[in-house]
C-alpha cells in the first residue's frame, strides 16, 4: 500500500492555507520548476510532475476536503490505481497538463484536450510549438529624494533572454525548421498508464514543445534566445515612495517560439531627505524653538518644497505642537488624473522646544529670575489629594 503524500509539504504551505496562497505557492514552483526552464534536468521534471499533483487536489474544494478527511480516492488501502500510488480517480492526462500551462504561463495551452493532437481529438498531432509568455523580470533604481518628488525618467540596464536575431526563435538554422518529435507525435505530453487511469507529463524529449531541432541555429545553439542587456528609460511618477514596486507591462523576457513577453517590476529607491520625513501622504519637519520663542510666540522661517515659508508661532507654544501646510507635500500618484495636476499631500511642522545641555552664568541667573516670577507647582494636578511636601518626595 503506497504512503500517503504530504501535499501541503510539497507546495509548501499551512494545512490552514488559503485557496489563494495555494496558488500562489503552485506557480511560484511551477515557474521554478518547469521543464522549459530546466531542459535535461530529471529532477526538475520530477518535481514538477509532483507539484502539478499536489495543487490538482488541493487546488480543488471537493478533492482537497476528500484529501483531508480521507475519504473516496484517498481512503486507506484504496484499489489499484487509486489511493495514492498515481491521482486516485483524477487523471492528470494533456487536458489537465493544458490547464496547468494555460494558468501558470498565461498561453493558450496548446496540446491539452481539445486542442490539435490531444488525446481522443481524432486529429492529427499538432506541428506547432506550444507559445508561451515570456519571463517576468524585477530590477532595482535608485534616485534623489528631489527625483522622487517631482518625478523623472532614468536610464535602465535589464539582462534578459531576447529573441535570437538569426532564427528569429524557432531554434532552427536559417532554411530549416523544427520537426515533429517523434515520441510524443507533436502532443507535447507522454502518457504512463497506471492501471484504470493514467499520468500525463511532458515529453522527455522535446521537453513539451512538441517539436524537436535536428539542425539547430548556430546563433543560440537551438534555444530560439540569447543573453542580452536591454537599454531602457523609464518614467518615474510624481511623489513615488521608497520602495515602491513599479509594473511596466510587456518589458520583461519576450515568450518562447513568439510568445508575449512578460513584465518588468521596478523597485524603487528613493534617497533620504536631510529634511523632510516621509509620514504617509504628507512630509513631516521637525522645526527647533528656543525657549523664549515658545513663551512669547513668534514668527519663523520653514523650508517648503520650493522655497521657504512664515509660520506664525503663538505664544505658549508646547512641545511637538504641529501646525501644517495643505496641499504643499508631495504628488500623489494614485489621485493623478489627465486633465489636471495630481492632489498633493501636506507638509506637517512639528514644533520641538529646543532646551540647551549647559548654560552660562548669564543663562542660568536669568532662568532664576524667571522662575521666581513664574511660581507655582505645575504638577500639582497630578495629586488631588495635595502635593506632597518637598522633604518627604526627597525621602521617597
Amino acid at each position: 500500500m503506497a504512503s500517503r503524500p504530504d501535499y501541503y509539504k510539497t507546495l509548501g504551505v499551512d494545512k490552514k492555507a488559503t485557496p489563494d496562497e495555494i496558488k500562489k505557492a503552485y506557480r511560484k514552483l511551477a515557474r521554478k520548476y518547469h521543464p522549459d526552464r530546466n531542459p535535461d534536468d530529471k529532477d526538475a521534471e520530477a518535481r514538477f510532475k509532483e507539484i502539478s499533483q499536489a495543487h490538482d487536489v488541493l487546488g480543488d474544494p471537493e478533492k482537497r476536503k476528500q484529501y483531508d478527511t480521507g475519504a473516496g480516492p484517498f481512503a486507506t488501502g484504496a484499489g489499484p490505481g487509486g489511493g495514492f500510488g498515481g491521482f486516485g480517480n483524477f487523471d492528470f492526462d494533456a487536458s489537465s497538463m493544458g490547464d496547468i500551462l494555460s494558468n501558470l504561463f498565461g498561453g493558450s495551452g496548446a496540446g491539452g484536450a481539445g486542442g490539435a493532437g490531444g488525446p481522443g481529438s481524432g486529429r492529427s498531432p499538432r506541428q506547432r510549438q506550444r507559445v508561451e509568455r515570456g519571463a517576468d523580470l524585477e530590477a532595482q533604481v535608485s534616485i534623489s529624494f528631489d527625483q522622487a518628488v517631482a518625478g523623472a525618467q532614468v536610464p535602465l540596464q535589464v539582462p534578459m533572454r531576447s529573441t535570437c536575431a538569426t532564427c528569429h526563435g524557432t531554434g532552427a538554422k536559417p532554411g530549416t525548421t523544427p520537426t515533429v518529435c517523434p515520441s510524443c507525435e507533436g502532443r507535447g505530453i507522454e502518457t504512463e498508464g497506471q492501471g484504470m487511469f493514467s499520468i500525463s507529463q511532458p515529453c522527455s524529449q522535446c521537453g513539451g514543445s512538441g517539436t524537436v531541432i535536428e539542425d539547430p541555429c548556430p546563433s543560440c545553439n537551438g534555444a530560439g534566445a540569447v543573453r542580452t542587456v536591454k537599454r531602457l528609460r523609464v518614467n518615474i511618477p510624481a511623489g513615488v515612495r521608497d520602495g515602491s514596486r513599479i509594473r511596466l507591462q510587456g518589458k520583461g523576457e519576450p515568450g518562447p517560439h513568439g510568445g508575449p513577453p512578460g513584465d518588468l517590476y521596478l523597485i524603487v529607491h528613493v534617497s533620504p531627505s536631510p529634511v523632510f520625513t516621509r509620514k504617509g501622504d504628507n512630509f513631516e519637519v521637525e522645526v527647533p524653538l528656543s525657549i523664549p520663542e515658545a513663551l512669547r510666540g513668534a514668527e519663523v522661517q520653514v523650508p517648503t518644497l520650493n522655497g521657504t515659508k512664515t509660520l506664525r508661532v503663538a505664544a505658549g507654544t508646547k512641545h511637538g505642537t504641529v501646525q501644517r501646510l495643505r496641499g504643499e507635500g508631495p504628488p500623489k500618484p494614485k489621485s493623478a488624473k489627465s486633465s489636471s495636476e495630481p492632489a498633493r499631500g501636506d507638509i506637517r511642522y512639528r514644533f520641538v522646544i529646543d532646551v540647551p545641555k549647559e548654560l552660562d552664568e548669564d543663562q542660568r541667573a536669568a532662568v532664576d529670575a524667571l522662575s521666581e516670577v513664574m511660581n507655582g507647582n505645575p504638577r500639582a494636578r497630578l495629586f488631588p489629594q495635595g502635593a506632597p511636601a518637598a522633604a518627604e518626595a526627597a525621602d521617597g
